[in-house]
């Protein structure tokens, strides 16, 4: 009998650490997320898997390029990923072309699918807060991203992580290309 509740016991506390292990991982190092949507078309598609990065932001931030998860402020349990285009201090513009300002000057980045048809908000000079990203997705005409006011400017303190290695499908495996 003795066995029997020392087994037991056993197979509790191997659970138990397994369970908060798990738990450790999944909240301070990586987790996974599923892409819904095209927003971020080429760079990743609809039903794409992701692993997260987690931990990297607590040792440096974010930089430009940098393709992040973060929660939509409206809808609970709703995450965006989306592209870092603006950094914290830094002014965004987007002229009536779709070409993206930086401090009054031209962003050569080639993420964009295609030209940008509305700058929405960022039609106007958007100065960025110590704190704040502003965001585009890579799908630029079916993406809501920092142009529109439902999602704004991100807070660093908002951002999850930055999106690592695709993990689904697995014709696409790999680490993500950031810059």
């Amino acid at each position: 009998m003795k066995d029997v509740i020392k087994e037991i016991f056993s197979t509790v506390i191997y659970v138990l650490v397994v369970l908060a292990a798990t738990y450790l991982v999944i909240t301070f190092v990586g987790q996974r997320t599923q892409v819904k949507g095209s927003s971020m078309e080429p760079t990743l598609s609809d039903n794409d898997n992701l692993i997260v990065d987690k931990i990297s932001y607590r040792f440096k931030d974010p930089q430009r390029y940098d393709i992040i998860v973060f929660p939509f402020q409206y809808e609970e349990d709703t995450y965006y990923i989306k592209r870092i285009i603006g950094l914290p201090g830094e002014t965004v513009q987007i002229d009536e072309n779709g070409t993206i300002f930086i401090n009054g000057e031209e962003l050569k980045e080639n993420y964009g699918r295609e030209v940008m048809l509305s700058p929405g908000r960022a039609s106007e000079p958007i100065t960025l807060g110590e704190d704040e990203y502003f965001v585009l997705g890579d799908n630029r005409n079916n993406s809501s991203d920092s142009r529109d006011p439902s999602v704004g400017n991100i807070h660093r303190e908002n951002i999850i992580g930055k999106a690592w290695v695709r993990i689904w499908p697995l014709r696409n495996f790999g680490v993500l290309r950031h810059q």
